[in-house]
């Protein structure tokens, strides 16, 4: 690539390449040079980012401030040049790695399976466990239960025979029920001692009935908020250490009130803070290369764990011996009811302008996790030692995956060489830059993980350990989403204030908005800033100025509509209806957009007072449970709340006909448990009163935030569902695509809400460019395949005339030698070295007394001829029940071999036995037939495949044209990101590759090693 020779050096400590050339050439100086504003970028420092799966930030001036210091903006053009010539970088790689010998290829792709592609999910049957001790007669009359379903058997045998794992079910599908019997059955069998469950606070007393109800007999221990209270928690953690319960359970809140082990505490954020200063000491080293932001946040990291260790290392001075932590209470099966909570467990990256990584920073409650988690493991000495269940696992980013390893597989990722989080993602994913909405509904680009590669790979070691089922596979009774966009033009408020959101993202200047000046803390938040106002103008404009007027088309306006409409439809059988919204939640005293919807339903539509209620009114566990009860009997008809209130722990689903969404929310988490409220088993008008579906009502305003967050939404979920299902048909899928089956297509939605064809246009290209690209790969795959496949049937046919040359030989011979008894029958002439008898019965018995006694240890022994033609006889060493024998073998030896009845003499039969070599010459020619059939076959197969190896694709300018036209595409949309500029050359080079077969990938399809071997006879 670069005409020189190069050498990379790999450090795994510190995750780290360097890499050195002998000496400087045109290609690295010229070719490869991509010059900014402020530095420039040569081939070897593009080689680096390449190695890193980084980009150079590169920044340019646009001007001077009042002090006379430059004001920078990022050069989004030269980062897409980076981007293009790290890309080529790569793809030089994966050329560079095709012409190597099969043999080196072969031991890469050899390396790849053992480490990476070797998960295969065994098929978890646990159809045979009969649960001693469970009663399903009183889950039956609580509950409902009528029998316990396959998928919860299949479930609880995995995490038995995994000793834990991940229980991946969708809402209404029975996980409680797989926890408790799980639990139970892991302390009924030996497995764990001491098995906890811990569960959200509004559902934790519920799991503790349901086990309680489960198994009448066992000893629970349910932590209530007293035993927490600060007077009882030392009594309690000492009742947990000193008796034999069947199992513990608690609040997640509780459990993070329980101390976890000084020691391990120390030893793991000391790991942390190695992995910190390595980081800095790669980073420092790197100068220029990596922002100061980057370096500042690394070096705010290390103060803080340092920090944390200080004051572990005091606690651990000043401890006193009555203190009672996790380690000793001896816990050894953790059950993780909604896991997902604790998805923010930290990790260190260098990827620090990647959008949607979620907080490195991470929170103590899942710090807390891993040190409980880690505290198991190191007392069984391997992965899990905890099941997690969660109908959302992956609810947001996709950290999430690698976290979720981090907590139950550690052991497994050190055997991978994955010691961080960018070592995962260089191995499983792909950055790209990328054109999307921001804020305030301007294009601009935006650096994500967006292609995820070896896709069947991370879905395997994700599946090993996993029980994956949707409501739909268990079976589960239960309602169909009806998904309804409904589409609201903006108010001319509205429009003024998107024109006002957009100066001021540009300007800063904050008294656009009718407010104070931005502090130099507020500058910094700049964007925060006007996101917060974005998604306040798109509910109601009343919640940035309170004296906009109630306009009939604003959002309030369209849903109390909706909902009245709804309302008097299913009157007759008090249909019930959700409304979330995280914005404009219920205040007392205060103007919000819940209260204003309620006002109109009231005024407006005449719905009573009494039937309309928010769930922020209930301010106790007692008051929660009237209101569902009340929603559930039909007395209250709409429920008002946000996600966090209303989206989760509320079964008041048996009257609902509809779901309203006001905003969408950050989390396809967030989506689907809001839509699980309505969309689940027990609703049962919607059964038989609204064709078995919820209506599920999306608000979305033109022109606002409304689309930016669905565009998150959509590139996360579609992710997330292609990984768990495992039916994936591609080794690489893209966050970015979304067909008929996963719902609405993204690229029409978004083109309703935005009115720019330009991405619509743009998303089109993207697809048949992909389309082509994929079909372009198959075709050079396949004529690999052919050329390959050509010049081993080459030299089979090569191989086999010459096997047909000395059989014929062979043959000819021994006709030309055998003489014939007056019936025309060819005579056994053979002789024996050492006897002079003639006599076949003889010489058969002597042949027989010789398949028993003679050794030639492996080599191959004259012994006489038939018609001159040696008879040799081999000793090998065979097994019969697991026990060695010498097995002797006898053949005719010309040109070839040629043995009868596998080469063994009959044992029974001396006549036989001395036949055994006549026999054998005289099936020649069927070998001979079969060769020259054989021949024939590759006489005609040679020609098609020398036809399908010299083809070329027919549709290369096809593709060149297309491409073409999205790099024009490209630019106009560029051009709304800057000022326009004179035109300069841009050489092909500048388009992004997006070829989905990635550098670093190794398929055994591809690399084929031919090997062949003759046999003749039986």
């Amino acid at each position: 690539l670069f005409n020189t020779q190069v050498s990379i050096v790999y450090s795994d400590s510190m995750d780290e390449y360097s890499a050195k050339c002998s000496m400087k050439t045109m290609a690295i100086t010229d070719e490869y040079m991509v010059k900014g504003y402020y530095r420039h970028y040569d081939g070897m420092s593009l080689l680096k980012h390449a190695l890193h799966n980084t980009c150079p930030d590169m920044m340019k001036s646009i001007g001077e401030d009042e002090h006379g210091n430059d004001i920078k903006v990022r050069d989004s053009e030269g980062i897409q040049l980076a981007n293009a010539k790290i890309d080529e970088i790569r793809n030089g790689f994966s050329e560079w790695l095709e012409e190597q010998s099969d043999s080196f290829k072969e031991r890469l792709t050899t390396m790849y399976n053992r480490k990476f592609n070797c998960f295969v999910r065994p098929k978890y049957d646990g159809s045979h466990q009969t649960f001693p001790g469970l009663d399903l007669k009183a889950l039956g009359g609580k509950y409902g239960v009528k029998s316990v379903y396959p998928s919860q058997k299949d479930c609880v045998w995995m995490l038995l025979q995994n000793g834990g794992g991940i229980c991946d079910h969708e809402v209404g599908t029975g996980k409680t029920l797989i926890m408790c019997m799980a639990a139970h059955e892991m302390k009924r069998l030996g497995m764990a001692h001491k098995p906890m469950i811990i569960g959200l606070k509004a559902n934790v007393a519920e799991i503790a009935a349901t086990y309680q109800t489960a198994y009448p007999h066992a000893r629970i221990l349910y932590a209530s908020e007293k035993d927490f209270s600060t007077k009882n928690r030392v009594s309690f953690f000492n009742n947990i250490k000193n008796n034999d319960y069947d199992c513990v359970i608690m609040s997640h809140d509780q459990f993070g009130k329980i101390p976890q082990s000084p020691e391990l505490q120390r030893q793991i954020l000391q790991a942390e803070l190695d992995t910190v200063e390595e980081n800095l000491e790669v980073i420092r080293t790197q100068g220029k290369d990596v922002s100061r932001g980057m370096l500042k946040g690394l070096e705010k990291r290390k103060q803080n764990l340092e920090a944390k260790l200080q004051k572990i290392a005091y606690s651990i001075e000043q401890r006193t011996d009555d203190v009672v932590d996790f380690r000793m209470m001896g816990i050894d099966h953790l059950f993780v009811d909604e896991s997902h909570q604790f998805k923010n467990l930290m990790f260190n990256t260098r990827h620090d302008r990647v959008a949607g990584l979620g907080n490195s920073e991470g929170s103590q409650k899942a710090l807390n996790m891993l040190f409980a988690i880690r505290t198991i493991q190191e007392r069984t000495g391997r992965d899990l030692g905890a099941t997690f269940l969660s109908g959302t696992t992956i609810s947001n980013s996709l950290t999430e995956l690698y976290l979720l390893f981090k907590y139950l597989r550690p052991k497994e990722l050190e055997r991978q060489d994955i010691r961080c989080f960018d070592a995962w993602a260089a191995i499983f994913a792909k950055k790209t830059t990328d054109f999307e909405f921001n804020v305030t509904n301007n294009i601009v680009q935006k650096e994500r993980f967006r292609y995820f590669i070896k896709v069947p790979e991370l879905a395997a070691f994700y599946n090993e350990i996993t029980d994956y089922r949707t409501a739909e596979a268990v079976g589960v009774d239960r309602p169909q989403k009806n998904e309804i966009l409904h589409n609201i033009p903006p108010t001319p408020e509205q429009e003024d204030f998107i024109q006002k959101l957009m100066e001021f993202a540009k300007t800063g200047d904050a008294t656009i908005l009718g407010r104070l000046p931005l502090s130099e803390t507020e500058e910094k938040a700049k964007m925060l800033i006007a996101t917060d106002y974005a998604r306040k103008m798109a509910l109601d404009m009343r919640m940035i100025d309170p004296t906009c007027e109630d306009h009939p088309d604003n959002k309030a306006s369209h849903c109390a509509k909706m909902i009245a409409d709804y309302y008097h439809r299913y009157d007759g059988h008090k249909g019930t209806q959700f409304v979330f919204s995280d914005l404009g939640t219920y205040r007392p005293g205060e103007w919000n957009v819940y209260s204003e919807i309620k006002r109109k339903l009231i005024e407006d539509y005449g719905i009573p007072s009494s039937e309309i209620r928010f769930i922020q009114e209930c301010k106790n566990e007692r008051a929660r449970k009237m209101v569902i009860a009340a929603m559930n009997e039909g007395s209250v008809r709409v429920l008002f709340g946000s996600t966090s209130m209303l989206g989760t722990g509320v079964n008041a689903q048996k009257r609902c006909v509809a779901i309203h969404h006001l905003d969408t929310p950050w989390r396809p988490s967030d989506l689907a448990q809001r839509d699980g409220r309505g969309v689940r088993a027990g609703n049962e008008i919607a059964k038989l009163y609204a064709d078995n579906k919820v209506d599920v009502i999306i608000y979305a305003v033109e022109k606002s935030l409304d689309s930016y967050k669905f565009n998150l939404l959509h590139c996360k979920q579609t992710f997330i569902s292609q990984l768990k299902s495992g039916a994936l048909g591609a080794r690489t899928i893209d966050e970015g695509a979304m067909d008929e089956k996963s719902g609405m297509n993204f690229s029409e939605y978004m083109a309703i809400l935005s009115g720019n064809t330009d991405l619509l246009d743009k998303a089109k290209l993207e697809k048949k460019v992909a389309s082509l690209e994929g079909e372009r790969k198959s075709f050079n795959r396949g004529r690999r395949n052919s050329e390959l496949k050509l010049k081993s049937k080459s030299e089979e046919l090569d191989g086999n005339r010459t096997i047909l040359k000395g059989m014929t030989a062979d043959y000819d011979k021994f006709m030309s030698l055998a003489k014939k008894d007056k019936d025309g029958n060819i005579l056994n002439l053979i002789t024996l070295n050492g006897l002079e008898s003639n006599n076949l019965e003889v010489i058969g018995k002597q042949l027989q007394r010789m398949a028993k006694t003679e050794r030639t240890d492996r080599e191959y022994k004259e012994i006489g001829a038939i018609y001159g033609i040696p008879i040799k006889v081999v000793s090998e060493t065979s097994f019969e029940s697991g026990l060695p024998f010498v097995d002797n073998r006898f053949v005719v030896e010309g040109n070839y071999k040629y043995q009868y009845n596998y080469g063994h003499i009959a044992k029974s039969d001396p006549i036989a036995a001395a036949n055994n070599f006549l026999n054998a010459l005289q099936k020649i020619p069927s070998y001979i037939e079969q060769y020259d059939s054989r021949c024939k076959a590759l006489e005609k197969e040679i020609p098609q495949l020398e036809e399908i190896a010299g083809k070329t694709w027919k549709k290369e300018e096809e593709l060149k044209g297309l491409k073409a036209e999205l790099a024009a595409l490209d630019r106009k949309i560029q051009l709304e990101l800057t000022p326009p500029v004179p035109e300069k050359d841009i050489s092909d080079k500048s388009q992004t590759d997006n070829n989905t077969i990635k550098s670093g990938e190794f398929h055994s399809d591809t690399i084929v090693q031919q090997e062949r071997k003759v046999r003749i006879g039986l």
